[in-house]
C-alpha cells in the first residue's frame, strides 16, 4: 500500500497551499487519516486528523489556519493550509490508520519570510 502526497512547494509567508494524499489499495472509508510534519531538527508532530466519520482534530499550532477534509469517493485526504508562516516549513507526511498504519513518503513545504 502506498500513500502518495502532492501539493507541496515554496510559498511566501501569508500564502496558502493545498496538500493532497491519494490512498489507493485500502478500504479508505474505514481509515482515520492524518497529516504529520517534521521540521528541521524537530520531532514529527501531528498537524491534523480526520476520523472515518469525518470528525477533524488539529494541532494547536495550526488550529484556525489549516483545514483537513476527505473525499471517500476519490480515496483522498486534503490539507488546506492558509496564512502560512515560516515555522510551518517541514516535510508533511500523510498517515492512514485502521487495523494498521501506512505512511506516505512526504512532501516538502517551505515558507519564506
Amino acid at each position: 500500500v502506498q500513500l502518495v502526497e502532492s501539493g507541496g512547494g515554496l510559498v511566501q509567508a501569508g500564502g496558502a497551499l493545498r496538500l493532497a494524499c491519494a490512498a489507493p489499495g485500502i478500504l479508505f472509508r474505514n481509515y482515520n487519516m492524518g497529516w504529520y510534519r517534521q521540521g528541521p531538527d524537530k520531532q514529527r508532530e501531528l498537524v491534523a486528523q480526520i476520523t472515518s466519520s469525518g470528525a477533524p482534530n488539529y494541532g494547536s499550532s495550526v488550529k484556525g489556519r489549516f483545514t483537513i477534509s476527505r473525499d471517500n469517493a476519490k480515496n483522498t485526504v486534503y490539507l488546506q493550509m492558509n496564512s502560512l508562516e515560516p515555522e510551518d516549513t517541514a516535510v508533511y507526511y500523510c498517515n492512514a490508520a485502521f487495523n494498521r498504519a501506512y505512511w506516505g513518503q512526504g512532501t516538502q513545504v517551505t515558507v519564506s519570510s
